[in-house]
């Protein structure tokens, strides 16, 4: 009986595993505030789960002197990952503790199978100092 439960369970455990399917997603663009480039700014790409399943963090960064960044990353999920920019900002804040944080939803048709994307959404160039609907607060980052 103990063989047969384990065998099961081995099974169980490999139908599972064998169902996860590697997935990438890649994002660029260049962040301003007003005329200025956001230089250093955290940007991180996440895969948003729902339900038990934690967020998979795919790929963070700083964008450069320039405002420039470029984040690609892949993870092994049952279903369709949803990839998701966020940003993590003092653009035209003043003193307002913490840091602005803006999320951007990345196009399922830049989710690609296999650790390594061929297509990157570009979001372009963005003026930071727009307040987003959805915008939030993070101290935590």
């Amino acid at each position: 009986m103990k063989t047969i439960t384990i065998l099961l369970i081995s099974l169980s455990a490999f139908v599972t595993v064998s169902a996860l399917r590697t997935q990438s997603a890649a994002v660029r663009g260049v962040l301003m505030c007003g005329d200025k480039p956001l230089a250093n700014t955290l940007v991180k790409l996440w895969d948003d789960d729902t339900g038990p399943d934690l967020d998979d963090l795919l790929e963070e960064g700083h964008t450069n002197s320039h405002g420039y960044f470029e984040l690609s990353g892949h993870t092994d999920e049952l279903t369709t990952i949803d990839p998701i920019l966020k940003i993590y900002h003092d653009c035209d804040d003043g003193l307002m503790p913490c840091q602005r944080k803006v999320s951007f939803t990345i196009p399922d048709k830049y989710i690609e199978s296999g650790s390594h994307p061929t297509k990157i959404f570009d979001i372009g160039t963005v003026n930071m100092q727009i307040i987003f609907e959805g915008e939030e607060r993070d101290c935590l980052n």
